[in-house]
């Protein structure tokens, strides 16, 4: 059994991290696909707003609900999924006002989405995409009935972005500046919003550490109106941090053989095991093939002219096959004991279930690249 059949069999949450365009959505959705085709109820979670995702998988648009992927649409291949594939967009903005829809009593809700500091928080702030993404999982994980959630993360240039966010949201609520500043005497008045015109101050650089902004009064505001929701967000964010800890959780990082991606790829294996983050498999998608024998033997077959054009492809092909297994070796280098699975540079981008398919036979080790 390879490593990502057993993580298909045994995980209960897979998420994809990696760097933008490497494949990340393509790869979640894949695994997800699998899953449910063998038995598993699953739901793939994407950032991704491109149309792709949803056109791969039969549906005419993904949004912030669950939307279930149709059985009809792998009878073409010849597949019949045994369990139920379901499929979302996260709607980071969305995402939040459902959290504050659950936890906010009826009268502040609006004072909180009114806020600018909140509207801040749900769309642009550093670590809130991450740390959103991963409380719909944990709320997927815990209320729902999938065996399988599997996560197409944002796009980071950071890793410790999307690892550290569950952290930043305790720092945030449990650094004993936010205690002091969520005390009754606070909502009571008796703090006042000079307070935050300490522009050096130990107050202000602890909670920029969070925030990444200066938008203080109307932090003030906004930290007034949480401080009666401060447990319940500090029970999620624990709890988050938790699910990103748990052995039934897998990591999958995806990367291209790019020597820039390889270098980020290693870096965030690196961080992952500094976190006690269990990585199931790197995936180096997008891998030029070497060429083989045999179309070295039909181009022999053609016409002098032909036959030069496509001996000369086949030596640039060879070239960057050769880059690519270059790569590969420093990967497994810097990456020992974590399982490497290659999959090829296909003619076509994956924009439909045959490719999803064609991916999942690489991914789970049906095909090798040779």
């Amino acid at each position: 059994m390879t490593a990502l059949q057993a993580a298909l069999a045994n995980k209960r949450v897979l998420i994809c991290v990696g760097s933008g365009g490497v494949g990340k959505t393509t790869v979640a959705a894949t695994l997800a696909l699998r899953a449910a085709v063998d038995g598993r109820p699953s739901i793939v979670c994407t950032i991704d707003p491109a149309k792709r995702l949803a056109n791969s998988l039969g549906l005419s648009g993904l949004g912030n609900t669950e939307a279930e992927v149709p059985a009809s649409v792998l009878e073409p291949l010849g597949v019949k999924p045994k369990a139920a594939l379901h499929a979302m967009m996260l709607d980071m903005k969305a995402t939040w006002d459902d959290l504050i829809t659950r936890v906010a009593p009826p009268e502040q809700r609006e004072r909180i989405f009114a806020n600018r500091f909140y509207q801040s928080l749900s769309t642009a702030l550093a670590g809130s995409q991450e740390y959103i993404a991963m409380e719909k999982v944990w709320d997927l994980r815990r209320s729902t009935d999938y065996e399988l959630v599997v996560l197409d993360t944002p796009p980071t240039a950071h890793a410790l972005d999307f690892l550290d966010a569950p952290n930043r949201v305790l720092d945030f609520l449990d650094n004993e500046a936010a205690k002091w500043l969520l005390t009754p005497a606070l909502k009571a008045g008796k703090v006042g919003l000079s307070l935050f015109n300490l522009g050096g101050s130990y107050v202000t650089r602890a909670l920029s550490r969070f925030t990444g902004t200066e938008m203080l009064q109307e932090l003030s505001s906004f930290m007034v109106t949480l401080s009666s929701m401060n447990e319940g967000f500090r029970e999620r964010a624990r709890g988050v941090r938790e699910l990103l800890e748990d052995k039934t959780t897998g990591f999958v990082l995806v990367t291209s053989p790019n020597p820039e991606r390889l270098d980020e790829a290693i870096h965030f294996h690196k961080l992952l095991g500094q976190n006690r983050m269990e990585m199931t498999a790197i995936v180096v998608n997008r891998v030029h093939p070497m060429p083989t024998p045999a179309q070295w033997a039909d181009a022999a077959t053609l016409t002098p002219t032909r036959r030069a054009k496509v001996e000369e492809t086949l030596r640039e092909t060879q070239v960057l096959a050769q880059q690519d297994l270059e790569g590969m070796a420093q990967l497994r280098a810097a990456c020992p004991g974590t399982p490497l699975i290659q999959v090829p540079r296909f003619g076509l981008d994956v924009h439909d279930l045959t490719a999803l398919w064609g991916t999942g036979r690489y991914l789970l080790g049906d095909d090798v690249l040779a």
